[in-house]
């Protein structure tokens, strides 16, 4: 059970932003040297145990250094919503400010950010593994364009907003108008007021620059364990159908260890998706024009503290 979240709307939040591989930790962990500091995680992927590889989480040593929050918070088959990661992060906000410490929000998931600055009334709706077979199953049938058809009938808003090639994200639109019958578009209308005050600093680099670090990153990666840590988690019983293994990277290398690709094919695809779910990440934040951005490459925790 969840407490219940207390009132924030006159506390103050800094939230630290931008795509993957871009230096987020880094620079939060520079910041803690001149900020008592307690980090909530924005990742959709670091709630999950065993999976800690291409989720880049902080390190041992970094968790010890500075409290973390909402990392390895359930097991890679238990079903974890938006709607749960909204309440856990505002009741650890609350926690970590009345313990006279500053709470910093550290992701690139932009839908995470907003659900706990913007305060969305999300939907609390389990996934309906029934449904989602049903609609995977009309996909293979009719094409991916059928569901997207659906939506635009239900929900153009959402239609509109979600990129066509998340075919996953579509589903999930349709699943929570199915479940509530509301379109997951008026779900995700913000309140008049949020639910607290955030100061949004994002760190972004030359998109080159940008794409080479995350290459050699995968590159480290897969030097430093990773075939073994996703052979690990199917060893386990997780099936490279669960949500959470359906991950970039994830869902590549199993398909390794399976048998059903070569490794330096799942690299190139590896390494592909992660240059376009970048791209993704700065497309949702630049909507936002209350971030003021910084150059990763010269960004200083002066500066951050100058803003806060």
């Amino acid at each position: 059970m969840v407490p219940e979240v207390p009132d924030l709307t006159d506390r103050k939040l800094a939230a630290l932003v931008g795509p993957t591989g871009v230096g987020k930790t880094a620079l939060a962990m520079a910041l803690a040297d001149h900020l008592a500091i307690e980090v909530v995680s924005a990742d959709s992927r670091a709630v999950y145990r065993w999976m800690d590889i291409a989720t880049a989480k902080p390190t041992p040593e970094e968790r010890r250094r500075v409290p973390h929050h909402l990392i390895d918070v359930v097991d890679p088959d238990e079903p974890y919503s938006l709607a749960l990661y909204q309440q856990q992060a505002l009741v650890a906000l609350a926690e970590i400010d009345a313990r006279g410490r500053t709470p910093l929000l550290v992701g690139g998931a932009g839908l995470y950010v907003s659900a706990v600055c913007d305060g969305l009334a999300m939907p609390d709706v389990p996934p309906d593994l029934v449904f989602r077979a049903e609609m995977e199953a009309r996909a293979q049938r009719e094409g991916w364009p059928a569901l997207r058809a659906d939506l635009e009938r239900v929900d153009p808003r959402s239609a509109r907003r979600i990129d066509p090639k998340n075919v996953r994200r579509v589903i999930r639109a349709l699943e929570v108008h199915h479940a509530t019958g509301r379109p997951f578009s008026v779900w995700q209308t913000p309140p008049a007021v949020p639910p607290v005050q955030t100061t949004r600093i994002g760190l972004n680099l030359d998109r080159q620059v940008l794409f080479a670090r995350l290459d050699q990153r995968i590159d480290a990666w897969i030097h430093g364990g990773f075939v073994e840590e996703v052979r690990g988690l199917l060893e386990r019983g997780y099936a490279p159908t669960l949500p959470s293994m359906s991950g970039i990277g994830y869902r590549e290398i199993a398909q390794v260890v399976r048998g059903e690709l070569d490794l330096p094919s799942a690299v190139a695809q590896f390494k592909h998706a992660t240059h376009q779910y970048a791209k993704r990440q700065l497309t949702w934040f630049r909507r936002d024009r209350g971030i003021v951005w910084l150059d990763a490459a010269t960004a200083t925790p002066e500066q951050i503290l100058a803003l806060l």
